[in-house]
């Protein structure tokens, strides 16, 4: 038993042993004095907008992927002085470079990327919001491939529209997926 101990800490201590720090090991690189050194450019955001005259000012979040599956969140902001009546789901369009509408089937409720709440009637005090999610899959099965180039959102049947550009790679599904207006994330 005493020779058992022995042997397991000297194997213990020469296995510690070596000739240069384990930090040293590894050779350090430095850049070339003629590289380029590339730094990403973070995706340019829009400015705030000046308050509409329906009061809704809406914002797009980033498209979140995710297996083929893609979502944003639209966000309206009441900016104006008056409660605004919010009941049901965003107008939403997508459009090609040119700011055509594509042809596409616009489903209420949940998909992959949000659940939907369902449509209720919210009223909204100045400087609150409430968001919706809208979620497409990149499926390409047959046919051609569309690719939006902007969304056409309005938060309500007669508003303006805001023109927001991303870049929406719908696939061959033609359908994009709206939950309702909700104080908290879908």
């Amino acid at each position: 038993m005493i020779r058992l101990g022995w042997l397991v800490a000297v194997l213990l201590l020469v296995g510690g042993c070596g000739t240069e720090a384990a930090t040293d090991a590894a050779p350090r690189r430095t850049p070339d004095a003629d590289a380029t050194v590339v730094t990403p450019t973070p995706k340019p955001t829009l400015p705030p907008a000046k308050c509409p005259p329906s009061g809704g000012a809406i914002t797009v979040g980033p498209v979140d992927p995710a297996l083929g599956h893609r979502a944003v969140t639209v966000k309206l902001t009441n900016c104006g002085a008056k409660t605004l009546t919010v009941d049901g789901y965003p107008e939403v369009a997508v459009l090609n470079a040119r700011r055509e509408k594509f042809k596409l089937t616009v489903a209420h409720g949940s998909s992959y990327m949000a659940t939907d709440p369902g449509p209720t009637r919210i009223r909204l005090a100045s400087g609150r919001s409430v968001l919706a999610s809208v979620a497409w899959s990149n499926t390409v099965t047959y046919g051609d491939n569309q690719n939006g180039a902007y969304f056409a959102i309005s938060w309500r049947k007669g508003a303006a529209p805001v023109i927001w550009p991303e870049y929406i790679d719908i696939g061959t599904t033609g359908k994009i997926t709206l939950t309702a207006w909700n104080p908290k994330p879908a």
